[in-house]
Parts: structure tokens; C-alpha cells; sequence
């Protein structure tokens, strides 16, 4: 139900809307915030956050003061209050909303496991990876489920398709034990496989050379550490990102490991790179098992093989991201839908 940017109706937005729907399958629900000085940000610039609210659920919100009256079916009403709350409560805490995280709410907000995840009242403490930048708080389900994992085991698989996450989670996780002191190194790699392109001769030395197949891991990095640290920490050597042919004969201990693109090893890449697994460390192997541009496809995925081969063996955890998953902008989840649906 879309619903206009402007918030002109005055007390007349507070009245029901008898077209709107069967009165019979209406409900309603009252809110009052007692913080002034939270509803700017908690109902954005011109009241956009309850509009995309509104438009994502199918209410009819109004607001008027302190106020906040949500009209609509019993389940709609019932998940737009839910992340009123929650969008309340990140504030509270010190946190920020923007589009992304009030969409992320949304999109959780079937999951019985929203107020646990947002403030922290479900059984444990709140799941959240802090850096020097920010606090990254899970923004679905499945992530949540990640980032229990990254904490808690020895090696981790994330399957998925893009925009779920996997990567920059496991890059924050690495981050903050590596400011923590629980590991002494961070080991980013990738295969420098190209997607498709034939890119042909590169200029420059070995690192101008693989750089460009290792930058969005350079772009995680630079979003949870300032910059001058990071450089600071490659050239001490305490982040090392590199492709993973360097990874041969080396025992990777007190580090945190990170694989991503694996869908583009090989099974012979993939044997080697899991058993440089060393003592007090943490490996994450990060991929898309549908995206393999190694010659030979899926069938030749050294990280579709590891999978089946490893899964159920004790401190291996696996976590399988879907298209709902997708936490960057909505239209990206239906983009990778329409390409791996029944017509793909």
C-alpha cells in the first residue's frame, strides 16, 4: 500500500480510513515514545522511516506529537509496532537507522527472535561484533545464526548468494579479535580467478597485480578499522591479504583466516588451504556455490566437494544464506531471485 512522503493531514491522519479496507479484518494499535528528542530520527526526515514502513507492510501509520497510531490486518499491525519498538530500542542503545537496517527489520520481523537479536533479552548476551568503526548487529536471521558461529567455531563454511553478509561479517568478526588480542594475525584470502572477463596481461608487481582481484576485501577492512590502521597493521604484517597460492606450505597459527570466493578453488586449493589450519586460530570460508567461474563449474568447486565431505564433523559449523537473506538494497534479493528461480 503505497502511501505519499508528506505528512500534511494533520489531525485528520488519525481518523479511519473506511475505504481502506474490511473493517472486520481491521486492527489497531496506539504507541507513545517519551523521548522527544528520538522522534527526528525515529521517524526520519518528513516521516520517511514510517513511510517505508507503511509501504512495506501495508499500514496506515500517523503520527501526531508523541503519538503513533498503526492501522491494518491484526498481523500487519502486530509487525509494524514490532519495529517501532525495535527501531526505538537501536537508538536507545546508541545506534544508528538508516533505510538498510529499518528494511532489515522488516524483514525479520516474522522472526520470533527480532527483540532478542535488537536489545538483547533473549537468553545470552546481545549479539553484536564491535570494531573500531561501529557495532554491527545482525540484520537477519541467518546472520544472527553466523555470527554465533564465527564466535564459536573452529571453521565455518557461509553459503550464499551476494549481499547476505558473509564476507563482511566474518572480515568484522576478525577485526574485533584481532583489536582484542584473541588472534595475532588477520589472513584474508581470495583465488584470483577472473569472473568471466579475460583480463590479459596486468602491469605492475606481484601486489599491483593481485589487488584488484582482492579489493573487496580491502573495502570490508577499511569499514571497520581507519584506514591509517589498516595500512599500519599490512605493513607490520599483521593483516596479510594475499591470493590463496600463497597459502601453500604454511601453518597458520594465532590467526584469523579468511577464504572467500571459494567456489573458485579447486578441490586440490581447498584440501591445502584447510589443512594450514594451525593452533588458536579461526577459518571462514566464505562462497557462492551457484557463482563458479572456474573452468569445469560446480562440479569442480573444491568448496561444494569440502562441504559434503565435512559437514556434521565436530567444530565445523555451516551456515546456508538465502535470497531472504540479501541485506543490501531490497531489489538486489529479487535480482539474484529472478537469476536462480525456476526459469534460471
Amino acid at each position: 500500500m503505497a502511501r505519499k512522503a508528506s505528512r500534511a493531514e494533520g489531525d485528520s491522519a488519525l481518523a479511519h480510513p473506511e475505504d481502506r479496507r474490511d473493517a472486520a479484518r481491521r486492527a489497531r494499535a496506539e504507541l507513545r515514545f517519551d523521548e522527544q528528542a528520538m522522534l527526528g530520527p525515529l521517524f526520519g526526515q518528513f516521516d520517511a522511516n514510517l513511510v517505508q514502513i507503511e509501504n512495506r507492510l501495508g499500514v496506515f501509520i500517523a503520527a501526531r506529537g508523541d503519538r503513533v497510531v498503526i492501522e491494518g490486518t491484526e498481523d500487519e499491525v502486530a509487525r509494524a509496532r514490532q519495529v517501532l519498538v525495535a527501531m526505538h530500542e537501536k537508538l536507545q542503545a546508541g545506534g544508528e537507522l538508516d533505510s538498510g537496517a529499518i528494511e532489515a527489520m522488516i524483514a525479520m520481523s516474522n522472526e520470533p527472535m527480532l527483540d532478542g537479536i535488537i536489545t538483547g533479552e533473549a537468553k545470552g548476551p546481545p549479539i553484536m561484533i564491535r570494531t573500531r568503526r561501529k557495532t554491527i548487529s545482525p540484520r537477519s536471521a541467518m546472520q544472527a545464526d553466523y555470527m554465533r558461529q564465527l564466535a564459536s567455531r573452529d571453521i565455518i563454511f557461509a553459503l550464499g548468494p551476494a549481499g547476505t553478509g558473509k564476507t563482511y561479517l566474518a572480515v568484522a568478526q576478525a577485526v574485533s579479535q584481532l583489536i582484542t588480542g584473541s588472534v595475532q594475525r588477520l589472513i584474508l584470502s581470495r583465488p584470483a580467478v577472473e569472473a568471466g572477463e579475460r583480463l590479459g596481461f596486468l602491469p605492475g608487481d606481484m601486489k599491483e597485480k593481485v589487488d584488484p582481484y582482492l579489493r573487496p576485501l580491502y573495502d570490508a577492512l577499511y569499514d571497520c578499522m581507519p584506514p591509517e590502521q589498516v595500512d599500519r597493521r599490512i605493513a607490520s604484517g599483521e593483516i596479510e591479504i594475499a591470493p590463496i597460492a600463497f597459502m601453500r606450505g604454511r601453518t597458520l597459527a594465532d590467526a584469523f583466516v579468511i577464504l572467500d570466493e571459494a567456489q573458485n578453488t579447486t578441490r586440490e586449493q581447498m584440501k591445502m588451504f584447510l589443512t594450514r589450519f594451525g593452533q588458536n586460530s579461526r577459518m571462514v570460508v566464505c562462497g557462492d556455490p551457484r557463482q563458479v567461474d572456474i573452468p569445469g563449474g560446480m562440479g569442480h568447486s573444491g568448496l561444494a566437494d569440502a562441504v559434503a565431505r565435512l559437514e556434521g564433523v565436530d567444530g565445523i559449523g555451516i551456515t546456508r544464506f538465502t535470497t531472504a537473506d540479501v541485506v543490501r538494497h531490497p531489489i538486489v534479493g529479487r535480482i539474484v531471485e529472478a537469476y536462480e528461480g525456476p526459469n534460471a
